[in-house]
């Protein structure tokens, strides 16, 4: 397939997100980059971490987003007490028939929140985690396939940290991107004042259907991507590895004590491509590799104590690669 016809394909498959994005844009104000991101996550077959503080719409944006996709929705609350069968579900014994029976739990819809992913202990964050990963669920001695598409939204709250389970590096690897919510501006923040003042209920059409996005992901599968864009996507992961190797980021040696693994370079790919999609492309530019490249990378590279001694940041890190590793 050449490249006009994926443009082709693209241009028609792709202009049903336009009407997806207003819709959602009728409920929320601003956080045009976190929606944009979050399509990239469903687009790419990932999940998205969330770090932000409390009342910027995190869970308002996932449930709209749930609704104009027709697609079922749970919200899960995580705390100190919750246990994995909360999550996944368990088995229930039935008196009248004397057997027991599975009842599953809210991870089985189509977009999942988990809400303050860090405030449950370990076992649970790995039932969701191997969810998420494996997207299925064993209850007793069945298995049970997770409904698709499957999409999985965590938030963090940046702030309060007492009581909190910070999650394993393994663990955070498995989200595609780790996005970072900011307060909106002044002119958004009115509009939202004047929208929401008054409690009202804002109705989402319903613009797509979850087999809508699997035809979707097929086609993102074909767009092109130059073997140029692979090498410079495997330099900006090498660079996270080696930086002794490129001279002009020869400086963070020493900074970074483990860089971005395999399963960063796959979703860096994915993503960039999820990307041009969404531009309505067919083929993948730089441009498209360092407009997700910082959300790809930022919680996959772990700092070595001399950087935390001079406070540098993996935002730092990400950014000076990002500036410095060569574009074709």
């Amino acid at each position: 397939m050449n490249i006009e016809e994926i443009n082709v394909r693209v241009a028609e498959s792709s202009a049903v997100l336009d009407s997806l994005r207003a819709e959602i844009g009728k409920v929320i104000v601003g956080q045009d980059a976190v929606i944009a991101r979050l399509l990239i996550g469903l687009l790419a077959n990932g999940h998205v971490l969330i770090e932000g503080v409390p009342g910027l719409a995190k869970t308002l944006i996932l449930s709209t987003l749930a609704s104009a996709f027709d697609a079922s929705y749970k919200r899960i609350q995580f705390t100190p007490d919750l246990l994995p069968a909360d999550i996944t579900g368990t088995l229930v014994f039935n008196q009248k028939t004397g057997e027991f029976s599975p009842k599953q739990g809210p991870i089985f819809a189509n977009f999942i929140l988990a809400d303050e992913i860090n405030r449950a202990p370990s076992k649970v964050q790995s039932a969701l985690l191997e969810a998420m990963q494996e997207r299925q669920v064993t209850i007793g001695d069945t298995t049970y396939p997770l409904p698709r598409p499957f999409f999985v939204m965590a938030t963090q709250n940046p702030i309060e940290q007492e009581g909190t389970y910070p999650l394993p590096e393994a663990q955070i690897d498995r989200f595609l991107m780790k996005l970072k919510i900011k307060y909106p501006s002044f002119e958004e923040e009115r509009l939202i004042l004047e929208r929401m003042v008054v409690e009202r209920e804002f109705k989402t059409q319903r613009v797509l259907r979850p087999q809508d996005l699997e035809a979707m992901r097929g086609v993102i599968a074909d767009l092109y991507m130059e073997e140029k864009l692979k090498d410079y996507i495997l330099h900006l992961i090498q660079a996270t590895r080696h930086p002794q190797r490129y001279p002009r980021i020869s400086a963070l040696n020493g900074l970074i004590q483990y860089g971005a693994s395999p399963r960063a370079t796959i979703y860096l790919a994915r993503a960039a491509k999820a990307h041009a999609y969404l531009e309505h492309r067919g083929y993948v530019i730089p441009d498209d590799i360092k407009a997700v490249g910082k959300d790809v990378l930022r919680h996959r590279i772990i700092l070595s104590y001399e950087a935390e001694a001079e406070a540098v940041s993996t935002e730092e890190i990400v950014t000076r690669i990002f500036e410095e590793i060569e574009v074709p």
